[in-house]
């Protein structure tokens, strides 16, 4: 399945993953700087991605406690979400996503 990153400054990076992968985790083996420092737990925002219009209806609601860390992201837009609450799904082969400006990996450090 593709996965398109569309970094800071505008280019794009392909990403492969498969079916049950988490997007965070095949965001960090593209090496984009998704931090991810919770582990998924759902306890900070350094995941935040900002996911294409065209892809946003395809995924499943935001959790209430995921809407809450999301208030804690910089950069949030509508189509914000955490990239360790995605599930890739065959429905989701191509879907695009951004990063925001105000990501850091403290672990590529």
């Amino acid at each position: 399945m593709k996965v398109i990153f569309i970094n800071r400054d505008g280019t794009r990076t392909e990403a492969e993953g498969k079916p049950g992968d988490r997007l965070l985790e095949v965001a960090q083996a593209a090496g984009m700087p998704l931090e991810g420092t919770c582990e998924g737990q759902m306890a900070c925002s350094t995941c935040h991605v900002i996911v294409g219009r065209d892809w946003f209806g395809k995924l499943p609601p935001a959790s209430p406690d995921e809407e809450d860390m999301l208030d804690l992201a910089a950069s949030l837009a509508a189509t914000s979400r955490l990239s360790c609450q995605i599930l890739l799904t065959e429905a989701l082969d191509g879907i695009e996503v951004k990063i925001p400006r105000e990501s850091r990996d403290m672990q590529g450090y």
